[in-house]
């Protein structure tokens, strides 16, 4: 690989390890080897590879892959003749992150159906003054973008349950 590339993998990897480290709420280094496990792809990455290009030591770099192991966030596969244990993504994790992505979108949409019902209510039982009234159009337009993008992540689960992507 390229210094170039090598360099932009590795801002990569330090961009969504920050991004991982709060969505997933993984300390720094395991968030780092989660990032540099998915920018690797489906070749796999080695422990040793690990220690030296993160610049961590084989126990921080052993503990947090186990961690990230029980997690079910990543795993890892041998080749025949190497004794070396090659890390990958658990491509299941991709469709957790869709299910729960789904899951509060559900929430929202709830929500602000109530709160549009409400204020509905309101507007034509209570408020007799048009200027008085609530605007409903925020709660519209936000439940059909949400709709818009359930049903387009619906769209890629389908896509990824009937053909996995690979790394």
């Amino acid at each position: 690989m390229s210094n170039s590339l090598c360099n932009e993998k590795m801002s990569l990897v330090e961009k969504l390890g920050v991004h991982l480290e709060k969505r997933e709420q993984l300390a720094p280094v395991a968030a780092r080897i989660l990032s540099y496990i998915i920018l690797t792809g489906k070749t796999g990455t080695t422990f040793e590879d690990m220690v030296k290009v993160l610049c961590a030591s084989k126990s921080t770099i052993s503990n947090h892959l186990n961690h990230l192991q029980d997690l079910n966030k990543i795993h890892y596969f041998t080749k025949t003749g190497d004794r070396k244990k090659y890390f990958v993504i658990n491509t299941d994790i991709i469709m957790q992150h869709i299910d729960k992505m789904m899951h509060d979108w559900n929430e929202i949409r709830e929500l602000h159906t109530e709160i549009k019902a409400y204020k509905e209510t309101i507007n034509n039982e209570k408020l007799e003054n048009d200027e008085e009234k609530f605007d409903l159009n925020f709660h519209s337009d936000y439940i059909k973008f949400i709709d818009g993008a359930t049903s387009s992540m619906e769209e890629l689960r389908t896509k990824i349950t009937n053909n996995p992507y690979t790394h």
